[in-house]
């Protein structure tokens, strides 16, 4: 077996949401759950077959996006895996929906931070066995660091 960090391609304005499902009836479940979550959001869908033709289906309302999601999709090569890409939505608006979906059974990220898939190979083709999701801490929040932290979330509208 060998371990493969894949780096994600993360455009600017976008967060990246990959997540496991177990059936192919995902990508049109994740698509209805988008367009009905957020007007107007811009997202592309990929999602890796893990059988039959064992294609990688999409979906999505932007041709970047869906070209991107195709693109990293093919490089992590990860059956039933689905990556998500948003625009003018961010994940805690369409978390929860997700969750919901019957055929998700994992969700490995959200983020726009810089992102590496790692991904393990074997003979019968690849799974992934984690994220690395932005970069490690380097201490701890001050109290000017929490104001800063509370006052960010107002800015965005996530707290009053």
């Amino acid at each position: 077996m060998e371990i493969l960090p894949i780096r994600v391609e993360i455009p600017e304005g976008c967060n990246v949401i990959i997540g496991q499902a177990h059936f192919i009836k995902t990508t049109e479940d994740i698509a209805e759950i988008m367009v009905c979550a957020v007007p107007g959001i811009k997202y592309g869908l990929a999602f890796c077959e893990a059988s039959g033709p064992s294609l990688v289906r999409n979906e999505g309302s932007d041709e970047e996006l869906i070209n991107l999601a195709d693109k990293t999709a093919l490089a992590i090569g990860a059956g039933h895996t689905f990556i998500l890409y948003l625009r003018n939505a961010y994940p805690i608006n369409v978390l929860n929906q997700l969750k919901n979906c019957s055929e998700i059974v994992r969700i490995f990220c959200a983020t726009a931070n810089p992102l590496q898939v790692l991904v393990a190979q074997t003979e019968q083709g690849r799974g992934i066995v984690g994220v690395i999701d932005g970069s490690s801490p380097k201490g701890i929040e001050s109290p000017q660091d929490r104001q800063q932290r509370r006052e960010l979330l107002r800015k965005f509208g996530y707290k009053f």
